[in-house]
């Protein structure tokens, strides 16, 4: 029938509206949540690089607190050797020393080292005199690393005059001890060393930075201690010592790492290192759970959208149906009322292909007026109903029909 496959203006700009309100809706809400995505993923960037950025800093202090505590230690260890008067008034240089009173005294000086050297697993805990004689515990690796310039090569490590001592690693290329120095008098100094492993107890890495190297360098940027023990006396990788030259407490980041520095000791650094893409896996795992939580909350929003929408046009649309199929149809027959009869089958001649023929039939109802008359209006109108229906079940929908009577 022509009145169920017309075009309804009136319809078709409702049906546009709602779908329009659809698109509108699904865009204007995946929009504002790919921004809240992207402003999360943004926001989460920045505070877990700030936060990691926090972390190894204050890691990088606490372990510059840890070497500085440790060295103290030392040294207060040293200072327990003057405990014993004999060791600071004797002077194995003297040339009128009596021999048998020396070794007494060498002696007693040597017990009182040996009994402080066992407080901590010390490599060396003795006196070397200018003479390059030795008392106390002197290990052979040193002796033999020094030779007859002991006492000279020790001397120099002696760089702070207030307290007449120092600290020093590397010597020859040797960085597997660390040393440290004190003058006892003129002629005498107390050194103490330590093997470099020793401070695996100062620099302990905790588990949730386990990616993080830790290295211990001196002011040539040679490495004195590394967590990655393979470094032991290298120099600072280029890349890491770009970043550190020149600083004594920093911290900075880029793309490639997250590197801490604070200075220490004699002018040590404690440099504590962190590939970036190490620091940014969490961020990235994080970013994939805000993209997952955005398409989900978009599909959500599209299906509301629509839902919305169907619900919101539905009865306009229906009755905007209703009103178009009054303005249209003749209401007790079903069928085209007069006016849109003439309007579609006067289109229908205006726009005719000569090679598909029309034909026009008109149809009368014989003694319907007798119908009326004897049986009533009411009965009259069933009839012509019962009409409409008929012939809309004879003619396709292809063929207009119309009611252009009373």
């Amino acid at each position: 029938m022509l009145q169920e496959t017309s075009n309804k203006p009136s319809l078709k700009s409702i049906r546009k509206m709602k779908y329009s309100m659809m698109v509108g809706y699904v865009v204007i809400t995946v929009t504002a949540i790919l921004f809240l995505s992207v402003l999360a993923i943004r926001k989460t960037d920045v505070v877990l690089r700030n936060k990691v950025s926090s972390l190894v800093s204050s890691l990088n202090m606490q372990m510059k607190l840890n070497m500085d505590s440790y060295l103290s230690r030392m040294e207060t260890i040293g200072t327990l050797a003057f405990a014993e008067e004999l060791t600071y008034t004797y002077d194995a240089t003297d040339p009128n020393n009596d021999e048998y009173e020396a070794l007494n005294i060498e002696k007693t000086i040597s017990d009182k080292l040996y009994s402080l050297c066992i407080m901590e697993n010390f490599v060396d805990y003795g006196i070397v005199y200018r003479n390059n004689h030795l008392v106390g515990k002197i290990s052979n690796g040193t002796t033999l690393l020094f030779g007859d310039k002991i006492y000279e090569d020790l001397e120099l490590v002696i760089k702070r005059q207030r307290t007449n001592d120092g600290w020093a690693a590397g010597y020859m290329d040797n960085f597997k001890r660390i040393y440290y120095v004190k003058r006892i008098h003129e002629n005498a100094l107390l050194v103490i060393s330590f093997y470099t492993a020793e401070l695996e107890r100062v620099f302990d890495n905790p588990e949730t930075m386990s990616d993080m190297t830790i290295r211990l360098v001196n002011q040539d940027y040679n490495i004195l201690y590394s967590s990655d023990g393979d470094e032991l006396g290298l120099s600072l990788p280029a890349d890491i010592m770009d970043r550190v030259r020149g600083k004594t407490a920093a911290t900075m980041m880029d793309s490639n790492y997250l590197v801490t520095v604070n200075g220490c000791g004699d002018d040590w650094y404690v440099i504590c290192s962190v590939p970036t893409k190490i620091i940014l896996n969490e961020k990235n795992e994080m970013e994939l759970y805000i993209i997952l939580i955005g398409c989900i909350s978009a599909v959500l929003s599209a299906l509301l959208a629509v839902i919305l929408s169907l619900r919101m046009t539905k009865p306009v649309e229906a009755y905007v149906s209703t009103l178009d199929t009054q303005a249209h149809v003749d209401l007790l027959t079903g069928v085209l009322n007069k006016i849109s009869f003439q309007e579609y089958a006067s289109s229908c001649l205006e726009h005719e292909v000569p090679t598909i023929p029309h034909a026009m039939i008109l149809i009368d109802l014989d003694n319907f007026k007798g119908i009326n008359d004897n049986l009533g209006h009411a009965y009259g109108d069933i009839v012509l109903a019962n009409v409409g229906k008929i012939l809309k079940e004879i003619f396709s929908e292809s063929d207009y029909i119309g009611r252009i009577g009373g």
